[in-house]
């Protein structure tokens, strides 16, 4: 048995590892495979994804300025590098399946890590799936043209507010792929994450080749890096001016960037993952920085920010192709098209494999549905943890459109992220003794900046769009019940075994 073991567990460096990854594969029933290239590749395969071909298009229009674009990349970025920085902390010294679920027990109690676990459910997580699937259906849409209902069909509401029929084709399509990532990821973690490995170093060069393609073109112009500052004519949607406006534009910047943290749920099947989970989160977000911003600049030597304002406007555009269109024609148009399903495919297979891990483990705790704790005895997989969660994204891609989908997550997402971030704190001083393999770099002052950056984010979400925050605080409420159905139902169970 535990020779069979040994060669399940991949071969450890030291005996002493590998009775650290036996422990953990008996505790959980998951087993530790993936190692630090592979944990990278998904922290950068979790962000690279649909945001950076389209995200900046209608940050360009929110901003108006090409100077304002960039910055509020750059800015986004290091915001999120600050925020990984910080939680490489917590990660250092919780090594546990659930990521942050886990950390939340830790920091806040039970409930509050309940919370953010239904959240990423009901919203975070599953929305941030279905959204990023949802970009690669109308990417092969512009390549394939899927039928679309008639016009009765797609105009039925659900909700007053959702249009469950419109985009159908795309729709469907965006279901069978996720399904099919599904049952990848339930077939074992290793398929998965060979999968992260080869999408995620196919993206960068596709990446490379559209920034090279972009500043090569003989038709651009640095000269369209203008404004560098606010665009004097410049006539903000927001009524907050400027400063609404730049927020609005965060929200599509932190899309892009979103995920980083998604690593931290694999924590059960990271190999040393309190020196790899830091490690990865560091030189992930840092590169993703970079590469977002030289992607930025080559579209805008091509594109001058008004063009880019009037991809915006246009439906089912994507930036990253119609940059491309112009500077090199249709079968460029085309190519860039086929590297963004790449890139699509690759960031929805990151998105999926980690949060089922959570769902797996509050099961385990007994407040989730019992179901979902199961591991697979066969594939060490949460397995029926996947087929619900991707069941539960599927029916959000009929409920919403990418952007409703996504600044949904990103609104959500930051009041967690700013609770795990004021962690840091808190384990400072419930766990001072526990040994720490890395601590964040400008302590206390990079978390308690990305902190308060989170707390203002949300307050200026709820008031410049309302419908989206109450819809995601609506879904995250209707859980209470729930926990307190299974919190009793545990209490009850806890008690019959004392």
């Amino acid at each position: 048995m535990h020779n069979r073991e040994d060669q399940e567990l991949g071969g450890a460096a030291s005996a002493e590892e590998k009775c650290h990854l036996s422990a953990v594969a008996h505790a959980s029933g998951l087993l530790p495979r993936l190692g630090l290239f592979t944990a990278t590749m998904i922290v950068m395969g979790n962000m690279v994804g649909s945001g950076i071909f389209k995200k900046s298009a209608p940050m360009a229009a929110d901003l108006q300025s090409a100077g304002l674009l960039l910055l509020c990349w750059v800015i986004a970025g290091l915001v999120s590098l600050c925020g990984a920085l910080a939680n490489a902390e917590v990660a250092g010294i919780i090594a546990e399946p659930g990521g942050q679920y886990s950390y939340f027990k830790k920091m806040y109690g039970n409930m509050f890590a309940w919370l953010f676990g239904w959240a990423g459910f009901v919203v975070i997580q599953s929305a941030s799936i279905s959204s990023i699937a949802y970009v690669f259906g109308e990417s092969a849409n512009s390549l394939f043209a899927f039928p679309r209902l008639g016009e009765s069909w797609e105009s039925i509401r659900v909700l007053w507010i959702f249009h469950p029929f419109e985009n159908f084709g795309v729709k469907s399509f965006t279901i069978l792929t996720l399904m099919s990532l599904t049952m990848i990821n339930y077939f074992g973690v290793v398929f998965g994450g060979f999968v992260a490995n080869v999408t995620m170093v196919l993206k960068l060069a596709g990446i490379a080749v559209v920034v090279l393609a972009g500043l090569l073109w003989s038709g651009g112009s640095l000269g369209n890096v203008s404004p560098l500052l606010a665009n004097p004519d410049a006539q903000y949607a927001s009524n907050l001016g400027l400063f609404g406006a730049f927020f609005a534009a965060f929200l599509g910047a932190f899309w892009a960037y979103d995920g980083w943290n998604n690593v931290t749920f694999l924590g059960g099947e990271v190999r040393n993952p309190k020196r790899s989970i830091p490690l990865a989160l560091g030189f992930g977000v840092g590169g993703v920085v970079v590469i977002y911003a030289i992607v930025n600049l080559a579209y805008l030597y091509v594109m001058p920010v008004a063009e880019i304002q009037a991809v915006a406007r246009t439906e089912n555009a994507i930036l990253g192709v119609e940059v491309m269109r112009k500077a090199y024609g249709a079968h460029a148009a085309t190519v860039v098209a086929v590297l963004i399903l790449l890139s699509t495919f690759g960031a929805t297979n990151c998105q999926l494999m980690p949060p089922s891990r959570m769902f797996f483990s509050m099961a385990r705790d007994g407040l989730f549905f019992k179901f979902a704790g199961k591991c697979h005895p066969k594939h060490r997989t949460p397995s029926n943890a996947l087929l619900l969660q991707g069941a539960w994204s599927s029916v959000l891609v009929l409920t919403g459109t990418f952007d409703q989908l996504s600044d949904m997550v990103i609104f959500a997402g930051f009041i967690f992220y700013g609770a795990s971030t004021l962690g840091v704190f808190v384990l400072r001083r419930t766990m001072r003794d526990v040994p720490r393999n890395y601590a964040v770099p400008g302590y206390p002052l990079v978390p308690a900046l990305f902190s308060l950056f989170c707390l203002v984010l949300v307050v200026v979400t709820v008031v410049q769009r309302p419908r989206d925050a109450g819809f995601g605080l609506v879904l995250i409420l209707i859980g209470v019940p729930f926990y307190l159905y299974w919190n009793r139902k545990r209490q009850r169970v806890e008690e019959v075994t004392d």
